[in-house]
């Protein structure tokens, strides 16, 4: 695959008002995904857009309009609303391209911009370079003539069309009726959307990180920050906490004692209740190198696989898709029902959940501890530049490291696709041995 200028593992990313966040970058891709997406038939071609609630939302948008509608696209704008919800709107309103203005779990002074095709799945790496490519073009490139130009309006009902979508996953002889529910919003693209969900199911609701003001989007709340929502769930007594990340593609939960789940636990929950329902697809999950060891060893023993990818939802998708599974994630709370939803999220995930609390009647103390987990230490380290991963101490202390875990653990070191680390994580039955190969391994990433 050729070295992409833009794109990182999800969509393109950066700080606000720095290249690549740039209300000019935001322009060429506008114009250029409406080049690519803009067949050559007479009919209106139509582009959704939604955004989390970062201050930076306001440049990125129009400057994205501004782009599609030179260039004979019709814009709907959805305003704040989260990124599963804009993958399913771009399908169901039969758009041609679905984008959504976000930098997922970041502070609010970094931005993101996602791209999903007509179907709803996020573009394929090759969509992606086409994009690239015209992207460097020309500004007067390819533009539409005045009569041509796009018109754009907004919708004012997503919200609401939304709510009745996630409500409609939830199984309808069940309600959340009596269940006390913490839900944090992370002051993010949910702030709305999920605590009226919950609420017209039934249950009774105390939200937090449902105000959002521009720049305390994931500030101290959210998937990211899940000790807000566990001192809430303790000082409420509530029956289970959800804590989503500011576009709500992912989920974290902690139990009515305030314990957190992670996402391979949540993993394990909905894949053996699917199995147990003759429901899981492909015989199996589908997660990241990053998922723990026991949520293997777990699923193993069930007599159903787990198919490790790379880092990336898409990648995710992308092998669940191929394979016919209807179940994958990741351990930092990307879940993927593919029969309900065409890429993660949190609002559905938890909602499947509560139907098994509710089905099992266990609290969720009893069903958060699906597995006990292998003890896995991870460490990021920054880096200015350079390519340190093809250092040779580098690549030394890796296969030091797995000579002495000696297959009894795992060791996963790579550069993260939206910040400048070197992500370093190591797993295995011996927690001090696991210190030592880590600690190797950071020290020969630092010195190179």
């Amino acid at each position: 695959m050729s070295k992409r200028a833009y794109f990182g593992t999800d969509g393109i990313r950066g700080q606000a008002n720095k290249h690549p966040m740039t209300a000019e970058v935001a322009l060429r891709v506008g114009l250029a995904a409406g080049k690519l997406f803009r067949s050559q038939d007479e009919r209106r071609h139509l582009v959704v857009i939604g955004k989390d609630t970062r201050l930076s939302g306001y440049m990125i948008e129009p400057a994205l309009v501004a782009g599609l509608t030179s260039v004979g696209m019709d814009v709907r704008l959805f305003g704040p609303l989260p990124t599963p919800a804009v993958a399913m709107m771009t399908r169901s309103m039969r758009a041609d391209l679905g984008i959504m203005i976000s930098a997922s779990h970041n502070n609010f002074a970094d931005n993101g911009i996602k791209l999903f095709g007509p179907d709803g799945y996020k573009l394929s790496d090759e969509q992606e370079l086409k994009i690239e490519a015209l992207m460097d073009e020309g500004l007067q490139e390819g533009l539409a003539a005045p009569r041509e130009l796009g018109r754009v309006k907004r919708i004012d009902d997503a919200q609401a069309r939304y709510v009745e979508i996630v409500k409609a996953t939830f199984p309808r002889h069940l309600n959340l009726s009596g269940l006390r529910v913490v839900i944090d919003c992370a002051n993010g693209a949910a702030y709305k959307v999920a605590p009226t969900a919950l609420y017209e199911l039934g249950a009774e609701v105390i939200a937090l990180g449902d105000n959002p003001d521009g720049t305390n989007i994931n500030e101290e709340c959210g998937s990211t920050h899940p000790e807000a929502m566990a001192k809430m769930v303790r000082e409420y007594r509530a029956d289970i906490g959800i804590a989503l990340d500011g576009d709500a593609d992912r989920l974290v939960i902690c139990d009515e004692k305030g314990v957190v789940v992670d996402g391979d636990q949540i993993m394990a929950i909905i894949a053996s209740h699917l199995a147990s329902t003759g429901t899981l697809k492909g015989g199996g999950v589908v997660a990241t190198v990053m998922s723990n060891l026991g949520l293997e060893r777990q699923l193993n023993g069930l007599g159903l696989s787990l198919e490790r990818t790379a880092v990336g939802d898409r990648y995710v998708m992308q092998r669940m898709r191929e394979g016919g599974f209807n179940l994958g994630g990741e351990q930092s709370g990307h879940l993927i029902l593919s029969d309900l939803s065409t890429t993660g999220d949190g609002l559905i995930a938890a909602l499947q959940v509560l139907a098994v609390m509710i089905q099992t009647g266990k609290p969720m103390s009893l069903l958060g501890r699906q597995f006990e987990p292998v003890p896995q230490l991870l460490e990021n380290v920054r880096f200015a530049g350079g390519k340190p991963l093809e250092a040779k101490a580098v690549k030394e202390a890796i296969a030091d490291g797995e000579s002495q875990l000696n297959g009894a653990g795992r060791i996963v070191v790579r550069a993260s696709g939206t910040e400048p680390l070197i992500r370093i994580m190591a797993e295995g039955d011996d927690p001090a041995l696991v210190k030592k190969v880590v600690k190797s391994i950071v020290s020969a990433v630092k010195a190179a």
